[in-house]
Protein backbone atom coordinates (compact mmCIF):
# COMPACT_ATOMS: atom_id res chain seq x y z
CA UNK A 1 0.00 0.00 0.00
CA UNK A 2 2.82 2.36 0.90
CA UNK A 3 4.49 1.63 -2.45
CA UNK A 4 1.28 2.56 -4.30
CA UNK A 5 1.08 5.92 -2.50
CA UNK A 6 4.79 6.42 -3.15
CA UNK A 7 4.36 5.85 -6.89
CA UNK A 8 1.35 8.18 -7.03
CA UNK A 9 3.26 10.94 -5.27
CA UNK A 10 6.29 10.54 -7.53
CA UNK A 11 4.06 10.76 -10.61
CA UNK A 12 2.35 13.91 -9.34
CA UNK A 13 5.68 15.50 -8.45
CA UNK A 14 7.12 14.85 -11.90
CA UNK A 15 4.02 16.34 -13.50
CA UNK A 16 4.44 19.51 -11.40
CA UNK A 17 0.65 19.59 -11.18
CA UNK A 18 -1.22 17.62 -8.55
CA UNK A 19 -3.96 16.30 -10.79
CA UNK A 20 -5.37 14.14 -7.99
CA UNK A 21 -5.97 17.26 -5.91
CA UNK A 22 -7.56 19.15 -8.79
CA UNK A 23 -9.74 16.23 -9.91
CA UNK A 24 -10.93 15.64 -6.34
CA UNK A 25 -12.41 19.14 -6.28
CA UNK A 26 -14.55 18.46 -9.36
CA UNK A 27 -17.10 16.14 -7.64
CA UNK A 28 -17.48 18.73 -4.85
CA UNK A 29 -18.10 21.45 -7.42
CA UNK A 30 -20.45 19.25 -9.44
CA UNK A 31 -22.76 18.28 -6.57
CA UNK A 32 -22.88 21.93 -5.52
CA UNK A 33 -24.00 22.94 -9.00
CA UNK A 34 -26.55 20.10 -9.14
CA UNK A 35 -28.01 21.16 -5.81
CA UNK A 36 -28.32 24.79 -6.92
CA UNK A 37 -29.87 23.76 -10.23
CA UNK A 38 -32.44 21.50 -8.59
CA UNK A 39 -34.52 24.11 -6.85
CA UNK A 40 -34.38 27.31 -8.88
CA UNK A 41 -36.48 27.48 -12.02
CA UNK A 42 -34.56 30.37 -13.55
CA UNK A 43 -31.17 28.78 -12.61
CA UNK A 44 -29.92 32.13 -11.25
CA UNK A 45 -27.41 30.71 -8.76
CA UNK A 46 -26.37 27.91 -11.12
CA UNK A 47 -25.50 30.27 -13.98
CA UNK A 48 -23.62 32.77 -11.81
CA UNK A 49 -21.70 29.97 -10.12
CA UNK A 50 -20.66 28.62 -13.51
CA UNK A 51 -19.20 32.03 -14.38
CA UNK A 52 -17.28 32.25 -11.11
CA UNK A 53 -16.13 28.67 -11.54
CA UNK A 54 -14.70 29.44 -14.99
CA UNK A 55 -12.83 32.43 -13.60
CA UNK A 56 -11.58 30.53 -10.55
CA UNK A 57 -10.25 27.53 -12.49
CA UNK A 58 -8.57 29.82 -15.02
CA UNK A 59 -6.84 31.68 -12.18
CA UNK A 60 -5.87 28.35 -10.63
CA UNK A 61 -4.04 27.17 -13.77
CA UNK A 62 -2.44 30.57 -14.26
CA UNK A 63 -1.07 30.60 -10.70
CA UNK A 64 0.21 27.04 -11.03
CA UNK A 65 2.83 28.30 -13.49
CA UNK A 66 4.10 31.08 -11.19
CA UNK A 67 7.14 31.07 -8.94
CA UNK A 68 5.99 32.21 -5.50
CA UNK A 69 9.33 32.55 -3.76
CA UNK A 70 8.79 36.31 -3.78
CA UNK A 71 6.07 35.75 -1.17
CA UNK A 72 8.80 35.05 1.38
CA UNK A 73 9.86 38.69 1.37
CA UNK A 74 8.93 40.31 4.67
CA UNK A 75 8.36 43.73 3.11
CA UNK A 76 5.92 42.36 0.55
CA UNK A 77 3.89 40.47 3.17
CA UNK A 78 3.76 43.47 5.50
CA UNK A 79 2.50 45.54 2.57
CA UNK A 80 -0.24 42.96 1.98
CA UNK A 81 -1.14 43.18 5.67
CA UNK A 82 -1.41 46.98 5.61
CA UNK A 83 -3.43 46.98 2.38
CA UNK A 84 -5.77 44.30 3.76
CA UNK A 85 -6.37 46.29 6.93
CA UNK A 86 -7.07 49.42 4.85
CA UNK A 87 -9.58 47.51 2.68
CA UNK A 88 -11.38 46.12 5.72
CA UNK A 89 -11.62 49.61 7.21
CA UNK A 90 -12.80 50.99 3.87
CA UNK A 91 -15.69 48.50 4.02
CA UNK A 92 -17.20 50.48 6.89
CA UNK A 93 -17.34 53.53 4.62
CA UNK A 94 -18.57 52.20 1.26
CA UNK A 95 -19.35 48.55 1.91
CA UNK A 96 -22.79 47.15 1.10
CA UNK A 97 -25.07 45.90 3.86
CA UNK A 98 -26.48 42.41 3.38
CA UNK A 99 -28.40 40.53 6.07
CA UNK A 100 -27.12 42.85 8.74
CA UNK A 101 -23.43 42.58 7.80
CA UNK A 102 -21.39 45.23 5.98
CA UNK A 103 -19.02 42.70 4.43
CA UNK A 104 -19.25 43.23 0.66
CA UNK A 105 -18.16 45.66 -2.02
CA UNK A 106 -20.96 45.96 -4.57
CA UNK A 107 -19.66 46.53 -8.11
CA UNK A 108 -23.05 46.21 -9.75
CA UNK A 109 -22.60 43.07 -11.82
CA UNK A 110 -20.92 41.26 -8.93
CA UNK A 111 -20.12 41.60 -5.24
CA UNK A 112 -16.81 40.92 -3.53
CA UNK A 113 -16.14 39.84 0.07
CA UNK A 114 -12.59 40.76 1.20
CA UNK A 115 -12.71 38.48 4.27
CA UNK A 116 -12.24 35.40 2.06
CA UNK A 117 -8.87 36.68 0.82
CA UNK A 118 -7.86 38.05 4.22
CA UNK A 119 -7.77 34.43 5.39
CA UNK A 120 -5.19 33.57 2.71
CA UNK A 121 -3.11 36.64 3.55
CA UNK A 122 -3.12 35.64 7.22
CA UNK A 123 -1.89 32.17 6.26
CA UNK A 124 0.97 33.72 4.27
CA UNK A 125 1.89 36.04 7.14
CA UNK A 126 1.91 33.25 9.70
CA UNK A 127 3.78 30.91 7.34
CA UNK A 128 6.51 33.52 6.99
CA UNK A 129 6.62 34.23 10.72
CA UNK A 130 6.71 30.62 11.88
CA UNK A 131 9.12 29.51 9.15
CA UNK A 132 11.80 31.67 10.78
CA UNK A 133 10.89 31.04 14.39
CA UNK A 134 9.38 27.56 14.61
CA UNK A 135 12.38 26.24 16.55
CA UNK A 136 11.91 28.80 19.31
CA UNK A 137 8.11 28.81 19.16
CA UNK A 138 8.06 27.74 22.81
CA UNK A 139 8.80 31.38 23.61
CA UNK A 140 5.40 32.88 24.38
CA UNK A 141 6.26 36.19 22.68
CA UNK A 142 6.01 34.53 19.27
CA UNK A 143 2.48 33.40 20.08
CA UNK A 144 1.58 36.94 21.04
CA UNK A 145 3.22 38.56 18.00
CA UNK A 146 1.63 36.11 15.58
CA UNK A 147 -1.63 36.60 17.44
CA UNK A 148 -1.44 40.33 16.76
CA UNK A 149 -1.79 39.80 13.00
CA UNK A 150 -4.77 37.51 13.50
CA UNK A 151 -6.33 39.76 16.14
CA UNK A 152 -6.37 42.81 13.85
CA UNK A 153 -8.11 40.84 11.11
CA UNK A 154 -10.39 39.14 13.65
CA UNK A 155 -11.65 42.40 15.15
CA UNK A 156 -12.18 44.18 11.82
CA UNK A 157 -14.14 41.23 10.41
CA UNK A 158 -16.12 40.72 13.61
CA UNK A 159 -17.20 44.37 13.66
CA UNK A 160 -18.82 44.07 10.20
CA UNK A 161 -20.27 41.87 11.85
CA UNK A 162 -19.20 38.59 10.19
CA UNK A 163 -19.00 36.16 13.07
CA UNK A 164 -18.38 33.11 10.86
CA UNK A 165 -15.33 34.52 9.04
CA UNK A 166 -13.95 35.84 12.34
CA UNK A 167 -14.11 32.33 13.81
CA UNK A 168 -12.26 30.93 10.77
CA UNK A 169 -9.53 33.57 11.19
CA UNK A 170 -9.12 32.55 14.83
CA UNK A 171 -8.99 28.85 13.93
CA UNK A 172 -6.37 29.47 11.24
CA UNK A 173 -4.16 31.22 13.81
CA UNK A 174 -4.78 28.60 16.49
CA UNK A 175 -4.16 25.70 14.11
CA UNK A 176 -0.94 27.15 12.73
CA UNK A 177 0.32 27.90 16.23
CA UNK A 178 -0.37 24.29 17.23
CA UNK A 179 1.43 22.75 14.25
CA UNK A 180 4.35 25.09 14.94
CA UNK A 181 5.00 23.30 18.23
CA UNK A 182 3.47 25.02 21.22
CA UNK A 183 4.02 23.90 24.83
CA UNK A 184 1.10 22.57 26.85
CA UNK A 185 1.50 25.42 29.32
CA UNK A 186 1.18 27.99 26.59
CA UNK A 187 -1.70 26.04 25.05
CA UNK A 188 -3.60 26.34 28.32
CA UNK A 189 -2.79 30.04 28.41
CA UNK A 190 -4.17 30.47 24.91
CA UNK A 191 -7.45 28.76 25.81
CA UNK A 192 -7.83 30.77 28.99
CA UNK A 193 -7.18 33.96 27.02
CA UNK A 194 -9.74 32.80 24.47
CA UNK A 195 -12.31 32.21 27.22
CA UNK A 196 -11.73 35.66 28.66
CA UNK A 197 -11.97 37.17 25.18
CA UNK A 198 -15.24 35.35 24.54
CA UNK A 199 -16.75 36.69 27.76
CA UNK A 200 -15.72 40.20 26.73
CA UNK A 201 -17.13 39.75 23.24
CA UNK A 202 -20.40 38.42 24.64
CA UNK A 203 -21.05 41.48 26.76
CA UNK A 204 -19.52 44.24 24.62
CA UNK A 205 -19.32 43.15 20.96
CA UNK A 206 -21.84 40.46 20.00
CA UNK A 207 -25.09 41.70 18.51
CA UNK A 208 -28.31 40.40 20.12
CA UNK A 209 -28.98 38.10 17.15
CA UNK A 210 -25.50 36.57 17.50
CA UNK A 211 -26.06 35.96 21.20
CA UNK A 212 -29.39 34.39 20.36
CA UNK A 213 -27.75 32.05 17.83
CA UNK A 214 -25.43 30.72 20.52
CA UNK A 215 -28.29 30.36 23.00
CA UNK A 216 -30.28 28.55 20.32
CA UNK A 217 -27.35 26.14 19.91
CA UNK A 218 -27.60 25.28 23.61
CA UNK A 219 -31.40 24.96 23.44
CA UNK A 220 -32.15 24.38 19.73
CA UNK A 221 -35.83 23.56 20.24
CA UNK A 222 -36.56 26.58 22.43
CA UNK A 223 -37.56 28.80 19.50
CA UNK A 224 -38.32 26.65 16.47
CA UNK A 225 -40.41 29.32 14.81
CA UNK A 226 -37.80 32.03 15.44
CA UNK A 227 -34.02 31.86 15.79
CA UNK A 228 -33.98 28.07 15.84
CA UNK A 229 -35.99 27.69 12.64
CA UNK A 230 -33.06 27.37 10.23
CA UNK A 231 -31.20 24.82 12.33
CA UNK A 232 -34.39 22.82 12.90
CA UNK A 233 -35.27 22.66 9.20
CA UNK A 234 -31.68 21.76 8.36
CA UNK A 235 -31.65 18.75 10.67
CA UNK A 236 -34.99 17.62 9.21
CA UNK A 237 -33.54 17.84 5.69
CA UNK A 238 -30.42 15.86 6.61
CA UNK A 239 -32.40 13.17 8.42
CA UNK A 240 -35.00 12.80 5.70
CA UNK A 241 -32.29 11.82 3.20
CA UNK A 242 -31.88 8.47 4.97
CA UNK A 243 -29.66 5.96 3.14
CA UNK A 244 -30.01 6.78 -0.57
CA UNK A 245 -31.69 10.19 -0.50
CA UNK A 246 -34.81 11.43 -2.22
CA UNK A 247 -33.12 11.95 -5.57
CA UNK A 248 -31.78 15.01 -7.35
CA UNK A 249 -34.49 17.66 -7.54
CA UNK A 250 -36.80 15.90 -5.08
CA UNK A 251 -35.62 17.45 -1.82
CA UNK A 252 -38.88 18.71 -0.36
CA UNK A 253 -37.33 20.84 2.41
CA UNK A 254 -35.44 22.88 -0.17
CA UNK A 255 -37.92 22.78 -3.06
CA UNK A 256 -40.80 23.92 -0.84
CA UNK A 257 -38.60 26.64 0.70
CA UNK A 258 -38.75 25.28 4.26
CA UNK A 259 -34.95 25.35 4.27
CA UNK A 260 -33.54 28.87 3.67
CA UNK A 261 -30.16 29.65 2.11
CA UNK A 262 -30.03 26.17 0.56
CA UNK A 263 -27.43 27.36 -1.98
CA UNK A 264 -24.97 28.74 0.63
CA UNK A 265 -25.29 28.24 4.39
CA UNK A 266 -27.36 25.05 4.18
CA UNK A 267 -26.24 23.47 0.93
CA UNK A 268 -24.95 20.42 2.80
CA UNK A 269 -28.44 19.80 4.22
CA UNK A 270 -29.95 20.16 0.73
CA UNK A 271 -27.38 17.75 -0.66
CA UNK A 272 -27.88 15.23 2.16
CA UNK A 273 -31.64 15.27 1.61
CA UNK A 274 -31.21 14.42 -2.08
CA UNK A 275 -28.27 12.02 -1.88
CA UNK A 276 -28.64 10.44 1.54
CA UNK A 277 -25.97 8.79 3.66
CA UNK A 278 -24.26 7.22 0.65
CA UNK A 279 -23.85 10.60 -1.05
CA UNK A 280 -22.59 12.22 2.15
CA UNK A 281 -20.01 9.45 2.52
CA UNK A 282 -18.74 10.11 -1.00
CA UNK A 283 -18.65 13.85 -0.27
CA UNK A 284 -16.49 13.24 2.79
CA UNK A 285 -14.26 10.92 0.77
CA UNK A 286 -13.50 13.46 -1.96
CA UNK A 287 -12.94 16.24 0.55
CA UNK A 288 -10.60 13.89 2.42
CA UNK A 289 -8.64 13.34 -0.80
CA UNK A 290 -8.28 17.12 -1.22
CA UNK A 291 -6.90 17.47 2.32
CA UNK A 292 -4.63 14.45 1.90
CA UNK A 293 -3.08 15.92 -1.24
CA UNK A 294 -2.58 19.31 0.41
CA UNK A 295 -0.82 17.65 3.35
CA UNK A 296 1.25 15.54 0.95
CA UNK A 297 2.38 18.75 -0.74
CA UNK A 298 3.15 20.24 2.68
CA UNK A 299 5.60 17.39 3.26
CA UNK A 300 7.43 18.38 0.08
CA UNK A 301 7.69 22.10 0.71
CA UNK A 302 10.99 23.51 -0.50
CA UNK A 303 11.33 25.36 2.82
CA UNK A 304 9.37 25.70 6.04
CA UNK A 305 7.47 28.61 4.47
CA UNK A 306 5.88 26.41 1.79
CA UNK A 307 5.14 23.70 4.36
CA UNK A 308 3.43 26.10 6.74
CA UNK A 309 1.42 27.65 3.91
CA UNK A 310 0.07 24.24 2.87
CA UNK A 311 -0.76 23.37 6.48
CA UNK A 312 -2.53 26.71 6.91
CA UNK A 313 -4.54 26.11 3.74
CA UNK A 314 -5.57 22.67 5.01
CA UNK A 315 -6.59 24.17 8.37
CA UNK A 316 -8.71 26.82 6.64
CA UNK A 317 -10.55 24.29 4.44
CA UNK A 318 -11.07 21.81 7.29
CA UNK A 319 -12.43 24.58 9.53
CA UNK A 320 -14.91 25.65 6.85
CA UNK A 321 -16.00 22.08 6.16
CA UNK A 322 -16.34 21.03 9.81
CA UNK A 323 -18.25 24.13 10.92
CA UNK A 324 -20.57 24.07 7.90
CA UNK A 325 -21.44 20.40 8.39
CA UNK A 326 -21.70 20.88 12.15
CA UNK A 327 -24.22 23.70 11.89
CA UNK A 328 -26.21 21.78 9.25
CA UNK A 329 -26.68 18.79 11.55
CA UNK A 330 -27.35 20.84 14.69
CA UNK A 331 -24.02 20.29 16.44
CA UNK A 332 -22.77 23.88 16.03
CA UNK A 333 -24.49 27.27 16.00
CA UNK A 334 -25.47 28.78 12.66
CA UNK A 335 -22.64 31.15 11.63
CA UNK A 336 -23.05 31.51 7.87
CA UNK A 337 -19.97 29.46 6.96
CA UNK A 338 -19.72 28.14 3.39
CA UNK A 339 -18.52 24.64 2.52
CA UNK A 340 -15.39 24.64 0.30
CA UNK A 341 -15.83 24.29 -3.48
CA UNK A 342 -19.55 23.54 -3.06
CA UNK A 343 -21.47 26.55 -1.69
CA UNK A 344 -22.66 29.35 -3.94
CA UNK A 345 -20.45 32.45 -3.93
CA UNK A 346 -17.70 33.82 -6.14
CA UNK A 347 -15.42 35.31 -3.47
CA UNK A 348 -14.91 32.16 -1.45
CA UNK A 349 -14.63 29.95 -4.55
CA UNK A 350 -12.00 32.22 -6.10
CA UNK A 351 -10.08 32.44 -2.82
CA UNK A 352 -10.02 28.64 -2.48
CA UNK A 353 -8.68 28.15 -6.01
CA UNK A 354 -6.16 30.96 -5.50
CA UNK A 355 -4.91 29.14 -2.41
CA UNK A 356 -4.64 25.81 -4.21
CA UNK A 357 -3.10 27.55 -7.26
CA UNK A 358 -0.38 29.08 -5.09
CA UNK A 359 0.26 25.63 -3.66
CA UNK A 360 0.66 24.23 -7.19
CA UNK A 361 3.07 27.04 -8.05
CA UNK A 362 5.14 26.09 -5.02
CA UNK A 363 5.42 22.54 -6.39
CA UNK A 364 7.66 23.92 -9.15
CA UNK A 365 10.52 24.07 -6.69
CA UNK A 366 9.39 21.44 -4.17
CA UNK A 367 11.98 19.14 -2.72
CA UNK A 368 12.10 15.43 -3.60
CA UNK A 369 11.12 13.30 -0.64
CA UNK A 370 12.97 10.10 0.20
CA UNK A 371 10.97 6.87 0.19
CA UNK A 372 11.48 6.50 3.96
CA UNK A 373 9.89 9.90 4.42
CA UNK A 374 6.90 8.79 2.38
CA UNK A 375 6.50 5.74 4.59
CA UNK A 376 6.64 7.93 7.67
CA UNK A 377 4.05 10.25 6.16
CA UNK A 378 1.46 7.58 5.47
CA UNK A 379 2.19 5.22 8.35
CA UNK A 380 2.67 7.93 10.95
CA UNK A 381 6.16 6.72 11.85
CA UNK A 382 8.91 8.99 13.08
Amino acid sequence: MVKIWSDINKLCLRARMDWILFLATLPLISVGLLTMNSFVGENYFFVKQLIWLSISISVFFLLSFCDFRFLKKTGFLLSLFVVSVAILIFLFIVGSMFKGAQSWFDFGIFTFQPADFVKLILILLLAKYFSKRHIEIANVKHILISGFYAFVFFVLVLLQPDFGSAIIIFLIWLGMVLVSGISKKHLLTVFLAGLITFVGLWFYVFEPYQQQRILTFIHPMADIQGTGYNAYQSTIAVGSGQLLGKGVGFGTQSRLRFLPEYETDFIFASFAEEWGFVGVTLLFFFFGVVIWRILANAARGATNFETFFALGLAIMLISHFAIHVGMNIGLLPVTGITIPFMSYGGSHLLAEFVGVGILMGMRKYARVVHRDDLQNEFLGAG
